[in-house]
């Protein structure tokens, strides 16, 4: 009886296709023999993990050498496709980019960016400008239509639209960052330290490396709780490659009552580098210690590798709301304090309906 593929085998090859190409060649045969159907469904998963571009450029290499002709046509196929929705999109984001500086709304691409070669599904923009500024840009300049939005999204201050032509929705955080919009003057700094990023022919504004690993942190340890490949694989890249500055790091996630939260963000991606490469990202040991656990804590479950709820991601959030409290921030203190009614709201109507949007 024919072995059944599963997410977690799935995950795995698109873990060493990512973080360790050149000693992936146990993924490539296991590639090779998915059927249709399976590959479709691996696609969707290297889709879902925004690796598409790297876990099959590797792949391609390695059907290449080992001439395996009907992997490198599937291959072909898939990247030139992938190619090409990232070219347009890119170049609507420029258009975008520079419509929104004219308009007056400064602005940081956040996260989309960080998957080069890869895109993200989505193209998220953080300006310091304010609502009427944005809207004015963007429905009056580019005819986008904005999307309905959730209270999540009402909470957090961002707003949602469809340019025509673009396939990917344009999300804009107006002034906050965080689950609740708690984050006003950390998110300040998105512009204010913004640097710039030429891709594809194009230059744009992006975080700074510290903020990128701070838009990483908010994201997947206090909204989402589960990782993707390409968070992992984009950290450690940041890590490798632009040496963030760890003391300025702490100091600014101190202020934001996150320091804990990111600490164990970074652990857990070492962790799992270490598991693909034999050896561990070189970050200083103090920030380590810091951590409230690492990548033993990480489990497959679905398309994503995710990190228990209880008591790990409530103790992140409790010593945030702690933090945000007695440095006497009543605002983002009373914006945290929002999250647990909605996320049992989001619960119960998601068991009722099977959605959450209208939630989040």
């Amino acid at each position: 009886m024919r072995h059944i593929p599963n997410n977690r085998e799935y995950l795995h090859a698109l873990s060493l296709l990512t973080l360790n190409s050149a000693n992936s060649d146990s993924a490539v045969p296991y590639v090779g023999s998915l059927s249709q159907q399976e590959r479709g469904v691996f696609l969707g998963l290297a889709n879902r993990n925004h690796v598409v571009i790297r876990a099959l450029q590797s792949l391609h290499q390695s059907a290449t050498a080992t001439g395996q002709a009907e992997l490198v046509d599937w291959t072909t196929d898939v990247l030139t496709a992938e190619r090409a929705r990232i070219s347009t999109a890119l170049e609507i984001l420029d258009s975008v980019c520079r419509g929104m500086e004219i308009g007056g709304c400064p602005l940081s691409v956040l996260k989309s960016l960080d998957h080069t070669p890869d895109l993200g599904s989505d193209l998220d923009l953080y300006t310091t400008a304010d609502k009427r500024a944005v809207m004015h840009v963007m429905v009056d300049k580019f005819k986008a239509r904005i999307e309905p939005r959730s209270m999540g999204d009402c909470l957090a201050n961002k707003w949602n639209f469809a340019i025509p032509g673009l396939r990917e929705a344009v999300e804009v955080h107006v002034q906050r960052l965080g689950q609740t919009g708690e984050h006003t003057h950390l998110a300040r700094r998105f512009v204010t330290r913004r640097v710039w990023k030429q891709i594809g022919g194009y230059t744009f504004p992006v975080p700074a490396p510290e903020e990128t690993v701070l838009a990483a942190t908010l994201q997947r340890m206090y909204r989402h709780f589960f990782f993707r490949i390409c968070d992992i694989v984009n950290t450690a890249g940041l890590v490798e490659q632009q040496n963030p500055d760890y003391a300025e790091l702490k100091e600014v996630a101190d202020l934001g009552g996150i320091w804990p939260g990111l600490a164990t963000y970074l652990r857990v991606v070492s962790d799992y580098v270490k598991k693909y490469r034999g050896t561990s990202l070189d970050v200083p040991q103090w920030v380590l210690s810091s951590a409230l656990f690492g990548g033993e804590k990480i489990f497959c479950h679905g398309p994503f590798l995710h990190m228990p709820l209880l008591p790990q991601a409530v103790g992140l959030y409790t010593s945030q709301v702690a933090k945000t409290m007695l440095r006497g921030n009543l605002s983002a203190t009373f914006r945290l304090s929002l999250l647990p009614p909605l996320f049992s709201f989001a619960a119960v109507h998601s068991k009722i309906t099977g959605k959450d949007h209208g939630i989040w």
